[in-house]
């Protein structure tokens, strides 16, 4: 009898750790790193969301939104309202630069740059 609550009590314990370890949720990874890369805007939204960049590189935003206007907006940075063209801006500094469009509070996006 001992021997089977001795079993009993090992098989739970086993049971708990694996579903405790079963739980645990893996830090995601940084998006790679992307060189001058371009953001569309189109559908309301900024394609991609988050891109990270080498200190040094260019971000192009695209406008593909039909005659809807947007603008791109950041601490340091800004483009003017506009439905069609294009905006560049030049990163020096390693950090992390949000984003948004003013007209659309639900556009965000950010720039990751981190040190070449």
């Amino acid at each position: 009898m001992r021997q089977h609550k001795t079993f009993t009590l090992f098989t739970v314990l086993a049971l708990t750790l694996l579903l405790a370890a079963c739980g645990e949720s893996t830090p995601s990874a940084p998006p790679p790193v992307s060189e001058s890369p371009t953001v569309t805007i189109a559908d309301m939204r900024f394609t991609p969301d988050h891109v990270t960049i080498v200190a040094g590189d260019t971000v192009t935003w695209v406008w593909d939104d039909g005659s809807t206007p947007h603008d791109v907006s950041g601490d340091g940075f800004a483009s003017d309202v506009q439905s069609e063209g294009s905006f560049t801006h030049t990163f020096d500094d390693a950090g992390s630069y949000p984003y948004v469009c003013t007209l659309h509070s639900g556009m965000k996006g950010t720039v990751t740059v981190v040190e070449g």
